[in-house]
């Protein structure tokens, strides 16, 4: 399994180990060592926990960098969504990790392979090993490709607001002014209703509708971002 695993990461991510051990041990579950007494195997904890680390920096470093305008408190928020189980889970299903796991029988028979806390685990494990064979350069350049383009894609989106992602999204490539506009408002005093636009450049890019004026720039915000994300497509 792990020679097909080696095969794989060559063949997807370009990706050789010089240590085909570290590799093995990052996708070694417990339960595999203890029915395999004889064999001196080592699981993945250990490995886990540096890459853990490791991603946590890599993330925390990308963030801060690409938003600047984003307080303490939003960014924790941002990286928390994407250096958690949830996220980690999915990623190492993406990356079709689940396949390679070594698991003990009475693992495999309870359906360990597809648990997101074992996945998460295997992901930050893989990482760890990547950075101990290859370096910090090996394994920015993995989470370049799996992780950050999330972004784009708006799978973090609920950790900022919607005005900051397309400010964001918009101003990957340099300044873009970016415009709000009130467009009517309707409605009675205790329902009202306000009609927003978001310009780019004094380009129209979407409109939105909201109960107050904030939640109808959100909403075109989001509009906005949808539209160019499917336009990107």
């Amino acid at each position: 399994m792990i020679n097909e695993l080696q095969d794989y990461l060559a063949k997807e991510f370009d990706i050789h180990f010089d240590d085909p051990a570290l590799l093995a041990e990052a996708f070694t579950q417990a339960s595999y060592v203890n029915e395999h007494p004889n064999q001196n195997l080592k699981f993945y904890e250990r490995i886990e926990f540096l890459g853990d680390a490791v991603l946590e920096l890599i993330v925390s470093e990308y963030i801060y960098k690409r938003y600047p305008e984003l307080p303490q408190g939003k960014l924790t928020r941002l990286r928390a969504a994407m250096v958690c189980e949830d996220s980690f889970s999915k990623f190492a299903k993406e990356c079709h990790f689940d396949q390679y796991i070594r698991l003990g029988k009475g693992e495999e028979k309870a359906g360990a392979r597809q648990r997101p806390g074992l996945l998460c685990d295997i992901f930050e494990s893989f990482v760890g090993a990547l950075y101990l064979d290859q370096g910090r350069p090996a394994v920015e350049k993995f989470v370049r490709r799996v992780i950050f383009p999330k972004l784009d894609m708006g799978w973090f989106d609920h950790a900022v607001d919607a005005k900051t992602s397309l400010q964001e999204y918009l101003q990957r490539d340099g300044d873009v002014k970016i415009e709000y506009h009130l467009l009517d408002e309707t409605g009675t005093e205790n329902d009202p209703e306000f009609h927003v636009d978001v310009m780019a450049d004094g380009q129209v890019i979407a409109d939105g509708h909201g109960s107050s004026k904030k939640h109808a720039e959100m909403q075109a915000a989001q509009n906005a971002l949808n539209k160019l994300r499917k336009q990107s497509n």
